[in-house]
């Protein structure tokens, strides 16, 4: 049965993380896994990103401000008709590739760029989720086809909202299929961010690694392709309205 089919019948396919129950966290100090040491170099790899849209700092804000007016402390607060403020975005998790035979690319939600996982380039992802829900976004990529596959940037976007990464407590996943999770959380305050690099996966020598970034860049891909010298050619895009 092809991965389309399976994607219809059941949504998407369920793969065994091997039986992996704890988390190793990837910081500035530990960026580094090697994916062949753990015998995680075939199967499929998942990486799923999740946010939430988080309420804006209402009780906070009033906080400070009766400090400096406690006046306001006998004064009515008023009611928020619609509930507290919401602060609204839109994160896409992409990914850039480039394969052994020099073929580049991306995958990613906008222009319906969503790959494939039994042919090339090996990357599909699962679609485009605008509000945080949570199932989040999930890139598969299958390490039976390691030997193709030279370098993946995996990276994640704000096509719509606010620039603040360090309020939407975003966190990539990856699912090995042996050995622990492995978690990025992109909590760093960079303030107006549109975009960010989370890891980049390569084949050295035979030896599958998965190295964190996170570098927040103040553009959207073209500026992360420069920074990782890819050679991509960008154009403007935009999504359907829901």
């Amino acid at each position: 049965m092809s991965f389309l089919g399976n994607w219809r019948r059941g949504g998407a396919p369920k793969y065994d993380n091997g039986g992996a129950s704890y988390v190793v966290e990837l910081t500035k100090r530990n960026p580094v896994i090697s994916l062949t040491k753990q015998g995680a170099a075939t199967g499929h790899l998942r990486v799923n990103l999740h946010w939430q849209m988080r309420s804006s700092d209402l009780g906070e804000q009033r906080k400070g401000s009766l400090l400096r007016h406690p006046g306001k402390m006998f004064k009515p607060e008023v009611v928020q008709a619609q509930g507290p403020a919401v602060v609204k975005i839109d994160l896409d998790l992409a990914c850039m590739y480039e394969l052994k035979d020099g073929t580049k690319g991306v995958v990613q939600p906008l222009g319906n760029f969503l790959g494939d996982l039994n042919t090339a380039p090996f990357v599909k992802l699962s679609g485009d989720d605008r509000f945080g829900s949570p199932s989040g976004e999930t890139l598969y990529i299958n390490m039976d086809q390691r030997d193709e596959i030279k370098r993946l940037l995996i990276f994640v976007y704000i096509y719509d909202g606010t620039p603040a990464f360090d309020r939407t407590h975003a966190v990539v996943t990856l699912y090995p299929s042996n050995g622990p999770r492995m978690e990025i959380k992109l909590d760093e305050r960079a303030p107006q961010a549109r975009s960010c690099a989370i890891f980049m996966l390569e084949n050295t020598k035979g030896e599958l690694t998965v190295r964190r970034e996170v570098k927040y860049v103040y553009g959207f891909q073209a500026e992360l392709d420069r920074l990782y010298g890819w050679g991509l050619q960008w154009g403007r895009g935009y999504k359907s309205k829901v």
